[in-house]
This record gives C-alpha cells, structure tokens and sequence, in this order.
C-alpha cells in the first residue's frame, strides 16, 4: 500500500466518521489489512484510534470493524449441535471463574474454546493463573484448540497471532495514545476475538467499581449495550452481566491462590460467592444455547456438576490435554497445595476494633499484591505465581478485635506501609447491611 494511498484512505475514514457517515466497506477492509500486514504506519493508524476516540463509531461500523478484525486471522469452525459458548470478563481482583467455568461448561455438554490473557495492572489474568500450574501449556495453535475441545470439551488458550492479529498492532497502539477507554475500540477488540473462536453463545462479565476499568454504572451499561449489540450483530447469542468489583472476589487472590480456590469449587466446595458468579455465568450460557429451557435450569444442572465432581474431572482433563504431567493433574485435584509453589512467608493480620466488616477494598488489596510480585508493571516483569492474598472473612460478618482477616502470602518482606494499606482495606461498622448482590445489571 503505498503511502500517499495510505494517507488518504485514513483521511477518508476520518471524514465520514466526524460527518457521521458510514464508513466505506472496501475502506475498511483495506485499513484492516494494512494493520494485520503491518503495512500502515503507526502515525496513520494513530490519527484514525484518536479521531474514533474523539467522535465515536456507530453500532454498524462498530460491527464491520469487528468483523473485519475476526477475519483478520483464523476463525474456527465446528460441525454438530450449535453448542459452542464461551465468556469474557473486563478483568478484576480475585476474579478466577474461568478456570471452574470452562470446565463446568464441558461437564454440561458444551464446547469451550476459551481464548484469555494475561494480567497488566492490577488485574489478574487467566493465563498467569493457569501457568502456576507445573506443566500447564496455554501456547495452543488453532488446530490444537480444536482438537483438544472436541476430545476434552474445553481448552484455555493464550490470544496469539493466529487469532484475530489486527487486534494486537490496534491494541498496542491504544495502549500508548491514551485511547484505550474508547468503547468501539474496546468492543471491537473483545468481541472480535471471542467471533473468532466460532461460538454460538456469550456471556460478557462487565465489572463495575474501584477496582474495575469502568469506575460508574452509567460507563458499565455503555460498554456492556456496545459489546452485546456487536456480538448480536455477528450471529452470537449475547448477554451482558454487570458484576460489582468494589470487593475483591472469593476468599483467594493471586495467581496459585486463585488456583487453589479454584479447586475448591470443583470439589463442591469454596465461597459462596465465587460458586454464585460461576453457577450464574454457566446457567445463562446453558440457556442461551437451548441446552435447558430456563436460566434456573441452567443454574440448576452447572450446581450438579460442581456437586458431583463431574467439572472437577473435566479440569483435570484439560490439563493433561494441555501437557500437565498425568501425576499433577490427579494431584492437584485431591489437594493442589502440594502441587503449587508456596510463598516463603505469611503473616497473618488481625481485625482493629468489633463490629461487622462494611467493605473490603479489592483495589488497595490488588496494588499491595501487584508491588509484592503477583502482578505486572510492564509486560516484561516476570509474575511470582505464590504470592497475594487470602481473606478468612467477608463483608457483612460480625467479627470481634484480634481475629484474623486475612493473610498475607509473599516472598519480599512485608513493609510497614504494606501492612497498613491492607489493614486500612477493611472497613467495620457496628451495624449489618443488607446482603451483598454481587449482580448489578444485566444487559440482553
């Protein structure tokens, strides 16, 4: 593509997206291409990312850029019943249900090719999360996707350049501009990648809060309506849930931990409210699909196979799929402590005066564990799979003066700024609240 073509096809672009016209289909089809083969210069594709951020993109450019950056790379393809489902989360402290849900998924008779990432800034990713695990491979090509969900039910892969690759210059690109909190580019970003693994059904997990990308309400309903028009747009069943993410989620946060409550999920057992959010994802899912006729079915049957050690299996499945030695995997299901690397150190803290816990910060949980190794500074920084978190009470629970909340998992010494931020996390009044939802919305 020569450049004065190059020049011009981006003028044309932001022409009509500042008249609010549509954009051209042969215009976009060339942008999409120019970014896949690295044909465009990053200044043009710069100046197209700001003039979207600035005045938008309708529903129906929204959904041809999506369509064109899916089939940018490798779609995949499956024969039989339309029963191919997966789903995606904005990304949150403690948020694990990835791992119990694509495998509960598979025990019901679903097929999940799960596409996820790894974790920048204080949130935590499935991959880093999985990759604690010894032996667990998650550099799945789209042919060993395939294969390994048509034998086991379900797989969890890393996004790789196989699979939608316009996504990965655009992204990289929004990440230095500052328009990474467009919400077209957002949907087109996500929702392409998840068209791409061929799925009949989505359910989105919108996080709202502290601790979450979209801070109110109003910015959640907004990414949530644009991503489940989109998806809908493309022939994908969809349905948003907008999920509260001011608490961190579960008892466990950080990557082995998230792991270890993982397991504990699948065993039948585990919080409440992991099991709630994973039981209420699948249920939606099995309904969307037609496998059950309601969404209480649908709950009813994902709440079975946690029960009976069916998902557990399917996990343990997955992994010796995915190159975890046969030992671990059997290992890991009985007692995953014994297989995880643990933390050199924990030091336990105490609750400051009686009364009932009101909040939980997740957000100043999630910065401590990020500065003690869990997370990222840059995507170079190497993740220390052992260390974060785990939390021995939740909100609304009467506690009294020195018992202890949670602890405290890590390998670098515990400073005393360390130790404050997480004692000034909890909150506690002298009175209960009403019973914390953790849904706040959904979109369908």
């Amino acid at each position: 593509m020569g450049e004065f073509m190059s020049e011009a096809l981006i003028q044309r672009m932001c022409d009509s997206i500042i008249k609010k016209k549509p954009l051209s289909n042969s215009d976009l089809s060339e942008f999409i291409r120019g970014v896949a083969q690295h044909h465009l210069s990053v200044q043009l594709i710069e100046k197209w990312l700001k003039c979207v951020h600035q005045h938008g993109l309708s529903v129906e450019d929204t959904t041809a850029l999506t369509e064109g950056m899916m089939n940018s790379g490798a779609v995949l393809q499956w024969q039989g019943i339309p029963n191919v489902v997966d789903k995606h989360s904005t990304g949150g402290v403690g948020d694990k249900m990835s791992l119990m849900l694509a495998p509960a998924l598979a025990a019901c008779g679903m097929r999940v090719p799960m596409l996820a990432g790894r974790g920048l800034g204080h949130t935590g990713g499935t991959i880093d999360k999985l990759e604690s695990i010894p032996g667990f491979n998650c550099n799945l090509n789209p042919m060993r996707m395939q294969k390994i969900v048509e034998t086991t039910g379900c797989c969890i892969a890393a996004q790789n350049k196989s699979i939608a690759p316009a996504d990965g210059l655009l992204y990289a690109i929004r990440d230095v501009t500052d328009t990474v909190d467009s919400v077209p580019l957002i949907t087109a970003s996500i929702v392409s990648k998840k068209a791409a693994e061929g799925l009949n059904a989505l359910v989105l997990d919108v996080k709202c809060g502290k601790a979450a990308f979209m801070k109110t309400l109003t910015e959640a309903e907004e990414l949530a309506k644009s991503m489940v028009r989109t998806a809908n747009g493309l022939g994908i069943k969809t349905v948003a849930q907008i999920t509260d993410m001011n608490q961190p989620i579960g008892s466990h946060i950080g990557n082995a931990l998230e792991v270890v409550e993982s397991i504990q999920v699948l065993q039948g057992k585990g919080t409440r409210d992991t099991r709630n959010l994973v039981v209420m994802q699948a249920g939606k899912l099995l309904e969307l699909t037609g496998s059950c006729s309601t969404f209480e079915a649908g709950k009813k049957q994902v709440e079975e196979v946690l029960d009976n050690g069916k998902a557990l299996e399917k996990f343990i499945e997955m992994c010796i799929a995915q190159d975890t030695p046969v030992h671990v995997a059997e290992q890991l299901a009985v007692n995953p402590e014994s297989v995880l690397n643990q933390s050199l150190k924990v030091t336990t803290i105490t609750i400051p005066q009686s009364g009932y816990i009101k909040a939980i910060d997740a957000m100043a949980l999630a910065e401590v564990a990020r500065e003690l190794g869990a997370g990222r500074f840059e995507m170079s920084d190497v993740v220390v799979h052992e260390v974060g978190f785990v939390l021995e009470l939740t909100v609304n629970q009467q506690v009294v003066v020195g018992q202890t909340w949670i602890q405290v998992h890590h390998n670098l010494p515990l400073s005393s700024e360390h130790a404050e931020k997480i004692q000034s996390a909890i909150t506690i009044e002298q009175t209960s609240e009403n019973e914390f939802n953790r849904l706040l919305l959904t979109i369908e």
